[in-house]
């Protein structure tokens, strides 16, 4: 009994070491688990944060950087978006006065009557081209006819004088005639000769050739039909330009005391003057050769560039002011004679490195900007400025030379970014 007692406690011992051998295990292993979840979650921790890049212009909100304007380049051509190259220039200061558009007096004739007469022909009307030399009129002068009949008769009994003249030279040389017979010959030969000059001369006073009368007389010769020309004078324009002005019409007379002594006025309209009214305080600063910006129909009507040729020595005692001229090209014929003009005259020219329309500049938030052309539209550039004038102002920093810029409809660009920042804020 005593021994089987014995062996059951040992037995009970064993199984109560193996329990707490097999708890002890247990607990090694959760602590090792605790540890190795701790340092990973440390690790987790201490390891940056990796966030996804944005693609390029756009930003993780998923809009497009500030000032940047998406736009394709046939949308900026439907949109009129002018795009010019930074420059440099001039800035010049400006004396503004009123204008009035006149005719160039050295471009301008007046086609006259010349002869009396009456008028058969009118070949050209109002606003009509005209070329130098071109036959514009045509008179019926009975002056015109004694003309080229003396012209003629002269020329006839030259050529016979002539021939009467030689052969009695020949004849005197050879002791067969007297030699006063030879004298009369030689005399009444250069009276004839003298009586053909003169009537060559009045005929060039007419603006007729000689030899165009001698041709259309041999014409009417050989016609035989009864009508002469003798009596046709035609009228010739002395310049190449437009008929501004008809004086007369078919059947009218001219020429004499009382009756129109012009046919036509024209003139070439390629080059006009402004005449400008410069008050007397003024006129210390105007020169000749200065430039000139006129413009047409206020502040939005067209502009032009010409130069003071003239300025008066004398004043207007009613006006106080002095008349100063200036010419300009008028190619495309816009610059009307009669038409009122406003003129700016540089009275002073500073040269800047950067120069930029005014057209170029808007305000956004209180500041100034342009807008740079980009690959993909265009980038606001915020941008500093100093002097200006009435076109264009100074950049003093924000751009430099060569930068291509918008410089027309930029605030259809204003309006772009305008709508951006609408829905930033949506």
């Amino acid at each position: 009994m005593k021994r089987i007692f014995i062996i059951v406690t040992l037995l009970a011992s064993g199984a109560a070491l193996a329990g707490v051998a097999t708890q002890g295990l247990l607990s090694a292993r959760a602590v090792f688990a605790s540890k190795t979840m701790a340092a990973a979650t440390q690790a987790e921790l201490a390891a940056p944060e990796k966030k996804s890049t944005p693609p390029q212009g756009v930003t993780e909100t998923g809009k497009t950087p500030d000032g940047l304007i998406d736009m394709a380049a046939d949308r900026i051509a439907a949109q009129e978006i002018e795009v010019a190259p930074v420059e440099g220039g001039v800035l010049a200061r400006l004396l503004s006065v009123p204008g009035t558009v006149i005719l160039d007096a050295d471009l301008v004739a007046r086609v006259p009557a010349r002869v009396v007469g009456t008028v058969t022909q009118m070949r050209k009307r109002l606003g009509d081209s005209v070329t130098q030399g071109e036959v514009v009129a045509v008179l019926d002068s009975r002056e015109v006819a004694d003309a080229k009949s003396e012209y003629l008769t002269a020329s006839v009994a030259f050529d016979l004088d002539k021939t009467m003249f030689e052969r009695s030279q020949v004849l005197w040389a050879k002791r067969i005639s007297a030699e006063q017979q030879y004298l009369q010959a030689r005399a009444k030969f250069l009276e004839t000769e003298l009586r053909l000059d003169l009537a060559r001369q009045k005929l060039s006073a007419l603006n007729l050739d000689p030899a165009e009368v001698a041709k259309a007389a041999k014409q009417d010769s050989a016609a035989k039909s009864g009508v002469s020309s003798l009596r046709a004078y035609e009228i010739r324009s002395l310049i190449s330009g437009r008929v501004i002005e008809r004086k007369v019409d078919v059947g009218s007379l001219v020429g004499s005391q009382g009756d129109p002594s012009d046919l036509y006025m024209i003139a070439d309209l390629s080059r006009v003057w402004i005449e400008l009214a410069v008050p007397t305080a003024d006129l210390l600063m105007i020169e000749e050769g200065q430039a000139v910006t006129l413009t047409s129909g206020g502040d939005g009507g067209k502009h032009g560039d010409g130069r003071i040729i003239f300025i008066s020595p004398l004043v207007h005692p009613d006006t106080r002011s002095a008349r100063v001229i200036s010419e300009i090209a008028n190619a495309d014929f816009f610059w009307r004679p009669g038409a009122v003009v406003t003129a700016a005259i540089a009275i002073k020219e500073d040269p800047v490195d950067v120069r930029v329309p005014r057209t170029a500049l808007q305000t956004i938030g209180g500041e100034q900007v342009v807008f740079v052309r980009t690959s993909g539209g265009f980038q606001k550039r915020i941008v500093t400025i100093g002097g200006s004038d009435a076109q264009a102002v100074e950049i003093t920093s924000g751009l430099i030379s060569g930068e291509q810029i918008a410089v027309k409809n930029t605030f259809l660009l204003k309006a772009e970014l305008g709508k951006g920042d609408a829905g930033a804020g949506d």
